[in-house]
């Protein structure tokens, strides 16, 4: 019988032994490890911002960002390859129940707003644009500089965009229901800033870009992309062009709903434990992020709150 005691305290200790010598959790959590995510390329300025902010308050921490056309990025969360993905839309139903086919499901934030800029040369400062002029624009209607009650530009409008599967082009495709692009003087730079230098040395020419790229915190950047460059202002729709208010997209007309071509960003992971996505999604929503995502030009979901002290003598 004291044989056996023995026996089973001996089983008991090297249970316990294994357990706490035994294989470490080494899956990633939100001060340690790295992860694969991926951004629209409309909103690389920011995403590096907020990464790079990250791991130096936690070095050992690491995000391996991959920037992608929106599609092409939402995929890769299908395919498991990323864990993280900054868009500008919700899942649909059917990607939803791709996740749930994988045992998996997605968790989708709202952590910002944006603007989508229309940027064209200096030479064309002062021109204005109604969303109405842009419909029939995208519709082959309007053709022309001149045909813009306040175009100021003169010749063929073209248009500019970072790429075929960018959300700037989807989000005008679906906004005013084109498919088909083949009749219109559509042209795909390969990334945001090509559309700048692009738009830039052709007055004719008409950009869309994320606001963040030319209103990234940096002032000497800033400077340098905003020269030679003009932000188009953009009024709601009507005939009297004289009767619009316009409107550009930066804070204050974003945070007031004022600019009529504000879209959501949007934070989704597909995290099946707390980690590092999940501390990524807390510094933003809680910490300095939404400082961070208000100094590169968008107005984040959760205001960040200053803290005032007041003395008086």
């Amino acid at each position: 019988m004291k044989n056996l005691v023995r026996v089973c305290v001996i089983v008991c200790l090297g249970g316990l032994w294994w357990s706490a010598c035994g294989p470490a959790d080494t899956r990633d959590n939100p001060t340690r490890g790295s992860i694969r995510i991926a951004s629209d390329e409309a909103f690389h300025p920011v995403i590096e911002a907020l990464t790079d902010a990250y791991e130096g308050i936690y070095p050992n921490t690491h995000f391996d960002v991959e920037y992608l056309p929106e599609q092409k990025a939402i995929l890769a969360l299908l395919q498991d390859s990323v864990r993280m993905v900054f868009v500008t839309r919700k899942l649909s139903d059917r990607e939803n129940e791709m996740l749930i086919g994988q045992a998996s499901t997605a968790k989708q934030h709202h952590i910002a707003t944006d603007g989508i800029a229309l940027i064209t040369s200096a030479q064309n400062a002062g021109a204005f644009i109604t969303v109405g002029e842009l419909e029939r624009i995208f519709k082959g209607d309007i053709r022309n500089w001149e045909q813009l009650e306040k175009g100021k530009g003169t010749g063929p409008i073209s248009l500019v965009f970072d790429d075929a599967n960018s959300s700037n082009l989807l989000y005008f495709s679906q906004r005013f229901g084109v498919t088909d692009f083949n009749n219109l003087k559509v042209s795909v730079a390969g990334s945001h800033q090509k559309v700048v230098d692009y738009v830039k040395q052709n007055p004719r020419a008409i950009g869309f870009i994320g606001m963040n790229w030319i209103s990234d915190g940096k002032e000497l950047s800033t400077r340098e992309l905003s020269e030679n460059l003009y932000v188009i202002g953009v009024g709601s729709s009507g005939k009297d062009s004289t009767a619009v208010q316009f409107y550009y997209p930066f804070q204050q007309d974003l945070a007031e709903g004022k600019y009529p071509l504000a879209r959501e960003l949007y934070a989704i992971t597909r995290e099946a434990h707390p980690g590092l996505g999940g501390g990524l999604l807390t510094y933003i929503a809680r910490d300095v992020g939404g400082l961070i995502i208000m100094k590169m030009g968008l107005v984040p979901r959760v205001p960040y709150n200053r803290d005032l002290i007041l003395k008086t003598e």
